[in-house]
């Protein structure tokens, strides 16, 4: 007799960073292991954290994650942790050379996406991007408004 296996997904997004894709230019997207200990873990499964406000910072060829905020787990009473402290990123010394060299560059800067969970794992979601002026946003907004009426039309 066969057991029937339940279909897992590969990836499931804990949490996103939506705004980043609207104040941000993307120019690049690297995918990056994060040091966690188990309380955050549990709480970023329950979807309790928030990017907004966090970016990369490269220190001593490692990157490291500024102002992500998890929520306290309510199970882990005294062995919990901090909500916002630094969270080192994991990733392959030839990326962490690439972003060296990019963000050195004036303007641009590392954000994250989204996190989520691949094969067990928590994974960051890491952009290099450059910050977009005010026009810029607009003509973007244009831009939408214009595909949305196309689409509009071409469905009736």
């Amino acid at each position: 007799m066969e057991k029937k296996q339940e279909h897992i997904p590969e990836e499931r997004i804990a949490i996103s960073n939506r705004r980043a894709r609207h104040e941000y230019e993307i120019l690049d997207v690297y995918e990056a292991g994060i040091v966690l200990v188990g309380s955050e873990v549990k709480s970023l499964r329950l979807g309790k954290a928030n990017l907004q406000d966090s970016y990369a910072d490269l220190k001593k060829s490692e990157v490291w994650l500024h102002n992500m905020h998890i929520s306290p787990f309510e199970k882990a009473n005294q062995f919990n942790h901090a909500p916002v402290r630094n969270r080192k990123l994991l990733l392959h010394k030839s990326e962490i050379r690439k972003l060296i060299g990019k963000t050195s560059e004036k303007g641009l800067t590392l954000v994250p996406l989204k996190v989520y969970f691949k094969k067990g794992k928590a994974k960051v979601e890491l952009a290099l991007c450059k910050g977009k002026k005010l026009h810029d946003r607009r003509e973007d907004i244009k831009k939408r408004d214009t595909e949305r009426e196309m689409r509009r039309a071409f469905h009736k």
